[in-house]
């Protein structure tokens, strides 16, 4: 990847732009802009308007300082389908369904735009940095919620429908936590930022951001160990059924949770070997990830190169 192209990152309260050379992110800005706070006080059509003037003021700024971009990669949150890369559904953006980012951005900015999935480009991101470069690799991002992204035999693979990794949404509670996808006890609701701290409010009474409760669990909060207990636990059942499915050896885990890693990983350790088969256990290899924050912007311009 010779050309200079611009990946972009894209959560529920912020974005982050990339100028990208060579798996290398040579410049990068975060912008405020809540995608979120947009979806739920606008129409679709609104909400798509203003969702493309974000992204476009954005991306501009980036090309005011390499003027010679060719293209953009965008990661996105939701289900994009895969040929007509239509974002069929986000679950953490209310009311964002069956629309179109990439054209419309295309036309506006007169550059290609491709769109994926956030963690299908934050896998691809990491993929691309690891050492050796394993054929198939798992990414797991715990952030707001919990995305995943699979590159198998060398390739990211989002699937048929554009949902293949949602390991965010499977079930692990049954009638369980209310879910933005519309079903209950999904895995985001007890193993991402705001599953922690829901389950630290049910606990204690108390609501508190994550980062205080990542705190108050080093101290040995009981409230605090147990809502990070819960979502080691509930990640693990999840993480042994995907690779009962598709037997990778390699995972990653990314996402803004990672700096919580030490109070999940002893309890995420034991129930994983305990949860997967015979045959895999002691053959997982789980890492954080290598690309940190990056892996977004770093996955999303690979994939628009291509």
């Amino acid at each position: 990847m010779d050309n200079l192209r611009i990946g972009v990152d894209v959560g529920g309260t912020n974005l982050r732009v990339g100028a990208v050379r060579d798996h290398q992110v040579l410049w990068e800005h975060r912008h405020t802009a809540d995608f979120s706070q947009i979806c739920r006080n606008n129409t679709t059509p609104q909400a798509l308007e203003k969702i493309i003037a974000e992204l476009s003021a954005a991306i501009g700024q980036a090309r005011r300082e390499f003027p010679e971009i060719v293209s953009v990669g965008i990661g996105f949150p939701g289900f994009i389908d895969p040929v007509s890369g239509i974002v069929s559904l986000s679950p953490n953006l209310p009311g964002l369904s069956n629309i179109d980012i990439a054209r419309p951005l295309a036309q506006k900015l007169s550059l290609p735009v491709r769109i994926e999935n956030d963690a299908l480009a934050a896998a691809y991101g990491e993929y691309l940095l690891a050492e050796p470069q394993p054929d198939s690799l798992i990414y797991l991002g715990l952030g707001t919620g919990v995305g995943g992204g699979l590159i198998l035999n060398r390739k990211p693979y989002p699937g048929q429908h554009g949902v293949a990794m949602e390991v965010g949404h499977i079930i692990v509670q049954p009638g369980g936590r209310s879910c933005g996808c519309g079903n209950r006890g999904c895995l985001e609701q007890y193993a991402s930022a705001s599953g922690v701290a829901i389950s630290y409010r049910q606990l204690s009474n108390a609501a508190l951001d994550t980062e205080r409760i990542a705190v108050l669990a080093g101290q040995s909060d009981p409230h605090a160990v147990e809502a990070f207990r819960i979502a080691a636990e509930m990640l693990a059942a999840a993480l042994a059924h995907v690779l009962k499915v598709v037997d990778v050896a390699h995972v990653v885990i990314g996402g803004g949770m990672c700096a919580a890693w030490p109070l999940l990983q002893p309890h995420f350790d034991e129930y994983l070997e305990a949860a997967l088969i015979p045959a895999l256990r002691g053959r997982i290899r789980v890492t954080l990830a290598k690309a940190g924050d990056q892996a977004g912007m770093l996955g999303a311009a690979a994939l628009a190169a291509e």
